[in-house]
């Protein structure tokens, strides 16, 4: 009996090994992936410790800056509908994260939310922009904010996009997709490290959207490859891993931002509830806040409606974008939201 027991389990082993093995997939070359998904617009720099970080640059070369950070897994690809109707009248700069999209990844310091925001102030230097607005979305709000933090005097304005750092209140139901429940096992992302996740991603997309129709088969592709880039696996890993330790966001920590803040969310969020949207303008003086009927990632599902409430109030607050080190002050922050769009007081 004891033999027939141990030889079954073995089998299960056997099989599981083998299984485990079939879903394996290599790392994907840089060049391919460049070839594959760099856009017409791309450019690449050496910042933030001789890092080469892939971004974009568009809209006219005197107008106000605005510079869009995406989130956890993403590339700035998740910014070309807000991209496309900002660059008539801002200069808009787009970033993939480092361990994202076809941006490379650092040797040294590993990467955590405060390297982030010292990306986006090394890259900012680089290119020699002065005062602007800053916009992110989930992972690249707390980089945000972090960054509003860290450097008052260069921001015209603050955007922050289902934007996380709260810590979740007991009560609120988890609805993340799949895969960020399984990254919070240490074992599982030890298993999860070499495998197609392409699945996973993709569940995790659906959950991401209210309209379905914006995921696509090749919207789950080039998550999947993007994240196989050399050394971008290991990246997403250790940033699951470390989000019990990040600073979490408190009215004593937000309540320094001094700059006009527009807080923008999704009705339907499943990844951070829409109630976060609150706190964040309760939390930060001269914020607003707007949302819409829409999931995870309003910059795509209703990228116009969005992409107009940030326009209307950039056109309030952004301003010129003078060299490093030349002084400005900041407009006075305003409380007018945008015509039409529906507040958290609303709601």
């Amino acid at each position: 009996m004891f033999r027939k027991l141990a030889a079954i389990s073995l089998a299960i082993v056997a099989l599981l090994a083998a299984g485990w093995l079939a879903l394996r997939r290599p790392d994907i070359p840089y060049q391919t992936l460049e070839n594959r998904y760099a856009l017409e617009q791309s450019r690449f720099v050496t910042a933030a410790g001789n890092v080469k970080i892939h971004y974009t640059d568009t809209g006219p070369r005197d107008a106000p800056v605005v510079v869009l950070v995406h989130g956890y897994a993403a590339s700035l690809h998740t910014w070309l509908p807000w991209q496309k109707r900002l660059s008539t009248n801002y200069r808009v700069i787009t970033l993939d994260l480092p361990g994202h999209g076809l941006s490379r990844v650092p040797e040294d310091p590993p990467v955590s939310i405060e390297y982030f925001v010292d990306v986006v102030d090394s890259l900012t230097r680089k290119l020699d922009i002065g005062q602007f607005s800053l916009a992110g979305s989930s992972m690249g709000g707390n980089v945000a904010w972090q960054y509003a933090r860290a450097h008052p005097g260069q921001l015209d304005s603050l955007i922050l996009v289902d934007a996380a750092g709260w810590p979740a209140r007991e009560g609120e139901a988890d609805s993340s997709p799949m895969a960020f429940k399984l990254l919070r096992w240490p074992v599982a992302r030890l298993l999860m490290r070499d495998l197609d996740m392409t699945g996973l991603i993709e569940d995790g997309l659906r959950k991401s959207f209210v309209d379905q129709t914006h995921v696509t088969a090749e919207m789950a592709e080039r998550y999947s490859a993007l994240s196989r880039a050399p050394g971008h696996r290991d990246v997403l890993l250790r940033l699951a891993a470390s989000r019990p330790d990040r600073e979490k966001a408190s009215r004593e920590t937000l309540s320094a931002i001094d700059v006009p803040t527009l807080i923008i969310w999704g009705e339907e969020d499943k990844l951070i509830p829409v109630s976060h949207a609150e706190r964040f303008k309760r939390a930060i003086p001269n914020a607003v806040a707007i949302t819409y009927p829409a999931g995870h990632v309003p910059q795509e599902e209703v990228a116009a409606r969005s992409a107009g409430d940030v326009s209307a109030f950039l056109d309030r607050h952004a301003s010129g974008t003078p060299a490093r080190g030349v002084t400005q002050v900041n407009r006075p922050a305003g409380t007018t939201v945008p015509a039409g769009a529906k507040t958290s007081s609303q709601r």
